[in-house]
């Protein structure tokens, strides 16, 4: 039985998990879930994810929510070729900078969205909570690049999970440049963070997992 995988497109969590997907080149069925009540809370959604979010998984009748243990799963079921590393050490740092991205990195990111892109337009932006925002959003790629220091991705030669957990909130921050470019970092951004973004994009699996509502 084929894999489900449920997926709302912009949600940097299903981002990780789809990214882990074609890592492992496995075959998958893709279900794009909208951010409405109808979808997110019907019970036949609910039934594969109980809090109704994304993602979810079903893989040969067993569902999984929360992105974090759906990638453990595949990474157990399908360890060929690895997303975490080949060593205890390897995998130790892996899940760290991933739990890093999904709990430091993304509040950052979030708080960014609700200041601008969240907000409707007619409440129009304030300024003072925008700025606070940009220098959470600095200060955390600061820890990114010390992460990240002289290898091309967060896994090294190549990438692994660290940075499809990272890659999307650190691009869901680029976004705000992409749609309000007067509220985004503009040309505060370092500059290793926009060369990681470029060669995270170049990435074949990255361009085909690219959000949906994002292109055009």
């Amino acid at each position: 039985m084929a894999i489900t995988f449920y997926y709302g497109s912009g949600s940097p969590f299903a981002w990780k998990v789809w990214l882990t997907l074609e890592h492992k080149g496995l075959a998958y069925e893709f279900r794009r879930i909208q951010f409405n009540q109808a979808e997110l809370k019907s019970p036949e959604f609910l039934a594969i994810s109980p809090r109704g979010k994304v993602p979810a998984l079903v893989d040969d009748g067993l569902a999984i929510h929360e992105s974090a243990a759906i990638v453990e799963y595949l990474e157990d079921r399908y360890p060929t070729p690895t997303v975490l590393g080949a060593t205890a050490a390897e995998r130790a740092r892996t899940r760290a900078l991933a739990a890093e991205a999904d709990c430091y990195a993304y509040p950052t990111q979030r708080e960014l969205f609700v200041q601008t892109l969240f907000r409707p337009v007619e409440q129009g932006r304030d300024l003072e909570a925008i700025g606070r925002a940009h220098e959470a959003a600095l200060t955390e790629l600061a820890r990114w690049e010390r992460h990240l220091g002289e290898q091309p991705f967060l896994g090294g030669a190549t990438p692994n999970l660290a940075d499809y957990a990272a890659f999307p909130v650190l691009r869901g921050l680029r976004r705000v440049d992409d749609r309000e470019p007067a509220h985004g970092l503009g040309d505060r951004w370092p500059a290793w963070a926009l060369a990681y973004l470029a060669r995270m994009e170049a990435l074949p699996s990255v361009e085909k997992s690219w959000p949906p509502h994002w292109k055009g």
